[in-house]
């Protein structure tokens, strides 16, 4: 989810998905079953799926696992399943803005999952559009800094075709074009730099500062789509503080 910085909320996932990672690797499957669907099998000209892939390497999922997505993604599938990408818009407390993406199979089953999420935590769902462009289509790279200069790492990234570099605890995080996120993020590990993530991503253009009792309710909402077993991802224009977000 977008929260108080990218790479804050990149740790913030990871944490709170460790102990729910057959979850994790469900969805990720699914998203390589589709990216094949789409394109093909081959990462090299298939960006989704690599980008897929990159995913199941941090989240520590078995090659034979990603092999056999990539094998079903490939073949006519057996069980007639069809994934649809769907994104799911509304406002949570304090008026915030949440988008979920989807990959379902059953529309009817995922908008009445998403709507209870939203109802139950002092959200409302809203139809599509509602707060969509309020956020911006980017690529984003995390580059753990080592040994490396930050602003060595800035130079490099801006050469490769970066649109924007910050800095911030040992990290450096890098935008991009969406449609370049990897081909940056292929540049700056031929240079031997350590790319923790590489992702395209929303970002919003704008964010809400959030506290108290709105920002526990409306984390719960949040946590509470990702849960969801078709949701692939979250996200809002919420920024919680720092003691919101470590409670």
């Amino acid at each position: 989810m977008a929260g108080h910085s990218k790479w804050a909320q990149i740790k913030r996932q990871k944490a709170a998905n460790d102990h729910k990672k057959g979850q994790v690797f469900s969805k990720i499957s699914r998203e390589i079953y589709v990216a094949v669907r789409e394109a093909g099998p081959n990462p090299d000209i298939n960006v989704r799926l690599r980008l897929a892939m990159e995913r199941a390497k941090r989240e520590g999922m078995g090659s034979d696992t990603v092999e056999r997505a990539i094998a079903k993604g490939s073949g006519a599938s057996a069980d007639g399943v069809e994934y649809q990408t769907v994104f799911y818009e509304g406002y949570g407390p304090g008026g915030v803005a949440v988008m979920a993406v989807a990959l379902t199979d059953n529309r009817n089953r995922t908008a009445a999952e998403v709507r209870q999420a939203f109802n139950r935590h002092g959200g409302s769902l809203g139809e599509t559009g509602t707060v969509g462009w309020q956020f911006d289509t980017i690529g984003q790279i995390v580059i753990a800094a080592g040994d490396h200069d930050p602003d060595e790492i800035e130079l490099q990234a801006i050469d490769a075709g970066a649109t924007d570099v910050s800095a911030e605890d040992g990290e450096v995080v890098i935008t991009t074009e969406a449609a370049e996120v990897n081909a940056v993020a292929e540049t700056l590990r031929a240079s031997g730099l350590d790319v923790e993530a590489a992702d395209v991503t929303r970002v919003p253009q704008n964010q809400v500062d959030i506290d108290g009792s709105q920002a526990q309710t409306a984390m719960k909402l949040l946590e509470a789509l990702e849960d969801l077993d078709d949701i692939q991802e979250v996200f809002t224009n919420a920024s919680f503080s720092e003691e919101a977000a470590a409670v």
